[in-house]
């Protein structure tokens, strides 16, 4: 698998991981201390921040899994993928787009 997958899929991993330490460890894992999240409707920075946005977002949607949806791509820092998120009878809900920069190689 190359890189813009896997890094895609770690990070969809994190956003669906229901236990709250494993969550962490997930976070802690894939960004940086200093990394910052940005969506029009919410914001967070750093593990604590990021972490608290994914388990609100979890509150808000339970049960829901998010998805890859076709196939990420990066070039120089820059990844760029897409996702779906379905609800707990496997309908899809919603359908967006993830930008990450700064990720190491």
């Amino acid at each position: 698998m190359d890189t813009a997958s896997t890094l895609a899929r770690h990070y969809l991993d994190a956003w669906n991981e229901r236990d709250a330490p494993a969550r962490r460890a997930r976070v802690a894992r894939l960004f940086t201390l200093d990394a910052r999240y940005l969506d029009p409707m919410m914001a967070g920075a750093g593990h604590d921040g990021i972490d608290a946005l994914i388990a609100a977002a979890q509150q808000h949607f339970p049960d829901h899994r998010f998805a890859l949806h076709g196939t990420p791509d990066a070039h120089h820092d820059v990844l760029r993928f897409g996702w779906t998120l379905h609800a707990p009878d496997g309908i899809e809900v919603v359908r967006g787009m993830d930008v990450a920069t700064g990720w190491a190689r």
